[in-house]
């Protein structure tokens, strides 16, 4: 495979401005996270990233796509207040998601579809910050324990406080799944900027100023409690301070970071100073808190952030004080925004600012366990090419660029003279909205360019927009995916001559997804709505005849195309003005339509292909080699190429029959059991797929933001039994009883691999934090008698009842699918006995015979492998193919890998001190 290295594409993450979990922490809460537990990234240009932090796999599955102007400056998500069902039984409210951005509006957001839902503006100030109320909890009674019900017309939603720059901050309500103004409160004395608020409460809402004060508000009167003083500026400095960030502990204890780099504790109820902290050598933009209040985290200007634990006061004392934990500068600007989350096994605050990099930190574990930055890349690559014409394609926000990439060396001795890529196109799209998807034909002739309004296709073509397109790669077809994840066709008439243009027919076919059921989540997670069924990848088989989708809950419909038996004259295959209109009603009347003696049809309708556990990561079509095709073009023969690998989310690779639904042959013997240990615990998610199918390979290369890995699908995985088998025979295990062994070592080896949500655990030599590891534990007066213990060792993990949706008997679905695995393959079971030898004396695998010679495949006197990684390429923009994926005359596969590092990135001026 020959490799271009390549950074001449123009793409610039975006600065991240806020950040925000869909649930809050709770310490009491088991397991490690809700299923419908999301991640709000915030950016400069407009766009929201929803993040699923998948047990720490952190999966993006979509982009909320903003427009011109725009920036995204806060985030917050509500839960709906739990409704009756039909049999008296509860139902999960409705997750909700909100932002502001340099304006007076108040933005709901339609996750389903992507877009903006509702805004709720008045005659206000500029809207700075905004703050979602604490969610309702029931109260026990006294006596017997049991919840008291809310009271008569109690609101047990969350409404909205924004603060503003005149200094007022507007409640919005959230009843009644809508969006509307409640009541305006502002300070007597002169109007400051609201720059923070939160609330301690309820009903008491804590709210920083730019004048250097921070002020309570109770929302039901509308009413000022009280005003607290931080006092002037540092000396040479501004008289005011801006109090950038205000969070409460469970305790209702205030904390605040100011423009002089102090974090400040103001008592709950008499809201004195309790303690001042100087941590920052700058502003201190925001402050986050653990969920039982013991730690605090603070962020600011000078790439800092600092960990604060509470420590007991000496014996008398009643009073704790609060202590610096440890620093760290974890990115390379401000650190503007923080999120936290945690439950009882996990830990997490995951933080960003203008660097563009998410930064997910332990929480609770800070210096014992790796921090782990998430790519600053888009996980579905906005990049794709025309292998026929050597076009490499690529989009973000209002622009699309095409670059022509020349063939690079033949040889070894050969130079490389002049430059290899040319840019060949622009195109700069009217409108506000940002782009969605792109696509680019395998000619390069046709370019599909898709809002959330519009779909435009060389001129521009209004239409009702999409958030993904794609074309087929015989050029006849266009596949449009609305908004609300409804799949249509459009036949593509191409150009009769070089000076006409190719046309699109107006009819379009709308393809009915598969009838799946409905996940029911617990009231305590809340609903996520039709989110989780939109459509995240798309694609066509190579010989453009099936159509496949995969949506995030993990579902994937296919489509195929056939002659139509009824006479062209059918009423639904008119050429009707209708599908131009808005009206959503036009849409049932284009099912099953007729284009030009041909129709879209489900696929395995009988046997649809089952719901994966995780969401879609990306599809693709196996294609036929050239000896294959050469077989394949006969007059009599009608088969075609329907094989559909699918990726999921939690790294599982299945490969089905498109058309019947049915696990292929290749994934029958290849379970997910039998995948490497290496793939499946790759960090990083799958970005996209190519293949290499020249010469009679069967090459599958998947790449991520950070690593490329390649499968040869012509061979089978190893099981456990064979790896086992040849490690023994090639001599690489080690008895244990030839050395002594550290009694450390083994609790190092001992110890668990999960961590609480961030990196992986420190090695103990490599900690910072060089705290006590062991107790002594003696039980009785008998001090002879006491037995060191480890407080590293993990604790045995319950499963909790909010674990359901995730665990499942992995050790009993790895033997049933490996047993079923062996006999598909034609092996024996194997026992667990001490292997026998063989005729040779040769260790075998199941004491039948030795061990079987299809484990390896030898060609040119070398071993075959079956797969292949690395790690060279680091920030990975996307890989696209340069030729066909069966090879030219060249020889062999040809692909452009567009790397886009952060050092390539203009970031803007940060603060610089002489520490530097």
């Amino acid at each position: 495979m020959d490799i271009h290295r390549c950074r001449f594409v123009s793409y610039n993450p975006q600065a991240i401005n806020s950040l925000a979990f869909s649930h809050p922490p709770s310490a009491d809460l088991a397991g490690r996270g809700v299923p419908t537990l999301r991640l709000a990234i915030g950016r400069a240009n407009g766009d929201i990233e929803i993040w699923n932090p998948l047990r720490g796999a952190w999966f993006q599955e979509s982009v909320l796509r903003g427009g011109k102007d725009r920036s995204i400056e806060g985030l917050t998500w509500t839960l709906d207040p739990q409704e009756e069902g039909p049999d008296g039984s509860k139902l999960p409210g409705q997750l909700r998601l909100f932002s502001i951005g340099y304006s007076t509006a108040v933005t709901e957001w339609d996750l389903e579809q992507g877009r903006p839902l509702r805004h709720s503006s008045g005659n206000y100030g500029e809207i700075w910050c905004l703050a979602a109320q604490p969610r309702w909890q029931p109260t026990k009674r006294g006596k017997d324990g049991k919840f008291l019900p809310p009271a008569e017309g109690e609101f047990t939603g969350q409404h909205l406080a924004a603060g503003c720059a005149d200094g007022s901050i507007v409640i919005l309500s959230t009843a009644d799944n809508d969006l509307k103004f409640l009541r305006l409160m502002r300070p007597s004395t002169k109007r400051a900027r609201v720059l923070s608020v939160t609330f301690q409460n309820r009903h008491t809402i804590v709210a920083g100023y730019a004048d250097s004060s921070i002020r309570l508000f109770d929302i039901r009167s509308g009413q000022q409690l009280r005003t607290i003083s931080l006092g002037k500026g540092p000396t040479g400095g501004s008289k005011e301070l801006l109090v950038w960030s205000v969070k409460c502990l469970p305790d209702g204890t205030i904390v605040s970071g100011d423009s002089a780099g102090e974090i400040r504790f103001w008592d709950a109820k008499n809201y004195s100073l309790i303690q001042r902290i100087q941590s920052h050598l700058a502003d201190v933009l925001d402050v986050a808190c653990s969920s039982n209040g013991d730690t605090v985290i603070s962020g600011g200007a000078d790439q800092r952030t600092v960990v604060y634990r509470k420590q007991d006061g000496d014996k008398g004392d009643k009073k704790s004080r609060w202590a610096e934990l440890m620093h760290r500068r974890y990115h390379s600007h401000d650190v503007k925004t923080f999120a936290v989350y945690e439950t009882k096994d996990i830990s997490i605050a995951v933080s960003g600012g203008p660097d563009a990099t998410p930064v997910v930190l332990p929480l609770r574990e800070f210096g014992k366990e790796h921090h782990r930055k998430l790519s600053n890349l888009p996980q579905i690559p906005q990049l794709t090419s025309s292998p026929a014409s050597r076009l490499v394609m690529s989009f973000w926000d209002r622009e699309v660029s095409l670059w022509r990439v020349s063939r690079g060396p033949a040889s070894v001795h050969e130079t490389l003279d002049g430059q290899r890529h040319k840019l060949v196109g622009k195109v700069m799209i009217q409108g506000e909205e940002n782009i969605t998807s792109a696509g680019l034909s395998s000619d390069g002739k046709l370019l599909a360019i898709a809002t959330v309004s519009d779909v435009k296709l060389f001129t521009v073509r209004r239409r009702k927009g999409a958030r993904l397109v794609a074309i087929s790669a015989d050029s006849k077809w266009l596949s449009v995916i609305r908004p609300n994840s409804d799949v249509y066709v459009a036949r593509i008439q191409p150009a009769s001559s070089a000076t006409e243009k190719p046309q699109v027919l107006p009819q379009l076919a709308h393809l009915k997804r598969a009838t799946r059921h409905v996940r029911h989540e617990k009231v305590s997670h809340g609903t996520l709505g039709d989110y989780e069924r939109a459509i995240r990848t798309v694609v066509f088989s190579e010989d453009s005849k099936i159509l496949a989708t995969g949506d995030l809950s993990g579902c994937v419909d296919t489509w195929a195309l056939s002659a139509a038996t009824e006479p062209i004259t059918n009423g639904k295959s008119k050429s009707n003005g209708a599908s131009d209109s808005d009206d959503e009603s036009s849409d049932d009347e284009d099912e099953n339509i007729v284009i030009e003696g041909e129709r879209w049809s489900t696929a395995a309708s009988e046997s649809p292909i089952p719901r994966m556990k995780s969401g879609i990561t990306l599809l693709s079509f196996r294609p036929q080699s050239a000896e294959t095709k050469a077989l394949t073009n006969g007059a009599n023969h009608t088969s075609t190429e329907d094989r559909l690998m699918v990726l999921t989310s939690e790294h599982q690779l299945i490969e089905f029959e498109a058309l019947s639904g049915k696990l292929s042959d290749w994934s029958r013997r290849n379970p997910k059991a039998y995948l490497p240990a290496e793939f499946r615990g790759v960090k990083d998610r799958a970005m996209g797929c190519m293949w290499d199918v020249y010469e009679g390979r069967e090459r599958l290369w998947l790449y991520g933001t950070s690593w490329l890995w390649m499968f040869d699908l012509q061979q089978d995985f190893p099981s456990s039994e064979e790896v086992e088998a040849e490690n023994k025979s090639s001599g690489q295990l080690v008895q244990a009883s030839k050395r002594k062994r550290d009694p450390l070592e083994d609790v190092e080896n001992d110890r668990k691999k999960a961590n609480t949500g961030a990196g992986d655990r420190i090695p103990r030599s490599q900690m910072d934090l060089h705290l006590g590891t062991k107790v002594r534990k003696i039980v009785g007066s008998d001090q002879s008698q006491g037995e060191w213990v480890s407080l590293d060792s993990e604790q045995p993990r319950t499963l909790g009842d909010d674990d359901e949706a995730y665990e499942y008997d992995e050790t009993f679905a790895a033997g049933s699918e490996g047993a079923l695995a062996r006999l598909r393959r034609g092996d024996a079971v194997v026992q667990p006995d001490t292997p026998q030898k063989g005729a040779k004396g040769k260790p075998t695998v199941n004491g039948l015979g030795d061990t079987p010679k299809k484990q390896l495949v030898v060609a040119n006197d070398q071993v075959a492998r079956r797969w292949w990684h690395t790690y060279k390429y680091r920030d990975i923009f996307g890989i696209v193919p340069l030729n066909t994926t069966s090879g030219d005359e060249a020889g062999g596969l040809e692909v452009a890998v567009i790397e886009r590092p952060l050092w390539d990135v203009e970031l803007p001026g940060r603060y610089v001190k002489d520490y530097e």
